[in-house]
């Protein structure tokens, strides 16, 4: 059953002095805020029932994931920080005498509510915001960046050896489980870990000799790949035709869970025998078995030249707010997403930006025209390449290049929500959990631009 808000004071809100209780300057600012209705909406759009036991406080939850996200928190600590301070209690409405939610409590709620509900608080604070004239997004700036996942950098052998270790750990607990006799998997992992090993020492030679038997023992790894997922499968049809109706739900999770890593190492295996032939170019590449949405992404940069995770698109406005951001699987160019990011911003302000300014990336003569149809006055997005007279002269205009000046604050704001908001590397796996994430750092951000503005 969904709960909005916590229940009315204790006796000891007014027993405790004052100066226990009372917010410090910011907490204040945010806790009025989010007691606007207009957060509860989506809430109530998507999980307004009224039958079960009473979740966390919707209020509550708020608070406390503003928190673990201003803060860098894990769910452990936050709810022991939490937990141990009166002011913080105060803010996430949990009374003095009150259990603080446990940390699996959120984790499940996060998982629960997902990217959707995030991105529509965002846009619920955005659309305050603007209504109020609080800010006013005459001008955009449009840029994208890298949200790395938290994994190891990727070759086929680690990609392997991780398949083999994570098959057979699985398949272990399902055995145990299952307590009968039945298929079993081969451990192989001291096997396959040795050949990691000698990889390594064979790479230190850095010669052609090496790179063949570097794909001798990668093939070497594949075999015992296959023989791990064979085992794997037989497991899991005996465990489907044999006892489907004796295994508890948690069972089934995990047989669900190895179901789902056999499929990925499986394509896995598949793009390490084609890298081995030689082939080099590999559609939706698998970087990681446990995030496979991750994608390998190039952007460029002089000391990174391969990040693996989600592209992220953000749109800024002239008061450093950020209006609109999308968490893209792999590298979509620049140039498809712009006229997209703009009406997006229009559909959600109701109003048409007076100027908008991107980086080279964005640039084409038909984002030009789509932004100057839908109403924006100044573009400004410098040509790739050699210039004609005219697009030169253009560029060379005062207004182009303030705004060139302008949109490089941008990199400033990118580097601040990823060294203050957790948006340089990603905890939370896939897709949906990376926008989650990402919608929290972006969401807790714009709650204290609009703190500092007002």
């Amino acid at each position: 059953m969904l709960k909005l808000r916590q229940d009315q004071m204790t006796i000891w809100d007014c027993v405790l002095p004052k100066e226990l209780l009372n917010l410090n300057e910011e907490l204040a600012s945010i806790d009025k805020i989010l007691d606007d209705e207009v957060f509860m909406k989506p809430f109530l759009k998507h999980w307004n029932v009224r039958i079960g036991r009473p979740t966390v406080p919707v209020e509550t939850y708020l608070r406390m994931m503003y928190l673990k996200t201003r803060y860098k928190f894990g769910y452990h600590t936050l709810v022991d920080e939490v937990r141990d301070s009166f002011q913080w209690r105060r803010f996430c409405r949990i009374s003095i005498d009150e259990k603080v939610p446990d940390h699996s409590t959120l984790v499940k709620l996060t998982q629960k509510y997902g990217e959707k509900i995030v991105q529509e608080l965002n846009q619920a604070l955005i659309t305050k915001v603007t209504q109020e004239k609080v800010i006013r997004s005459r001008k955009l700036r449009v840029d994208t960046t890298v949200v790395e996942s938290n994994i190891h950098y990727p070759t086929d052998s680690h990609l392997l050896a991780d398949a083999i270790k994570v098959i057979t750990r699985k398949a272990k607990k399902i055995q145990k489980a299952l307590g009968e006799a039945g298929p079993t998997v081969m451990d192989r992992s001291r096997s396959a870990k040795k050949r990691i090993l000698a990889i390594g020492k064979l790479l230190k030679r850095r010669s052609g000799q090496a790179v063949e038997s570097v794909r001798e023992i990668t093939e070497e790894l594949v075999d015992k790949s296959i023989q791990t997922v064979l085992e794997a499968k037989e497991m899991l049809n005996h465990a489907e035709e044999n006892l489907k109706e004796k295994l508890d739900k948690s069972v089934k999770r995990q047989i669900q869970k190895l179901d789902t890593i056999v499929q990925t190492a499986e394509k896995v295996i598949r793009q390490s025998r084609k890298v081995n032939r030689g082939e080099t170019h590999i559609p939706n590449r698998v970087v990681s078995l446990h995030d496979p949405d991750a994608r390998p992404i190039q952007k460029g940069k002089l000391g990174v030249k391969t990040e693996f995770g989600f592209k992220l698109e953000i749109t800024e406005n002239e008061d450093r707010m950020v209006t609109d951001y999308k968490v893209h699987k792999g590298n979509p160019n620049d140039e498809t997403l712009l006229e997209d990011a703009i009406k997006r911003h229009i559909k959600l302000t109701g109003t048409v930006p007076h100027s908008v300014a991107t980086d080279r990336g964005f640039t084409s003569r038909d984002n030009e025209k789509a932004l100057t149809s839908l109403g924006v006055k100044r573009v400004s997005m410098p040509k790739r390449g050699k210039k004609s007279k005219e697009r030169a002269e253009l560029e060379k205009n005062r207004w182009f290049k303030n705004l060139q000046r302008w949109r490089a604050g941008g990199e400033g704001t990118i580097s601040v929500l990823k060294r203050k908001y957790g948006l340089d590397k990603s905890l939370s796996r896939g897709h949906q959990g990376v926008s989650t994430w990402v919608g929290f750092g972006i969401l807790t951000y714009n709650l204290r631009r609009v703190a500092a503005i007002k």
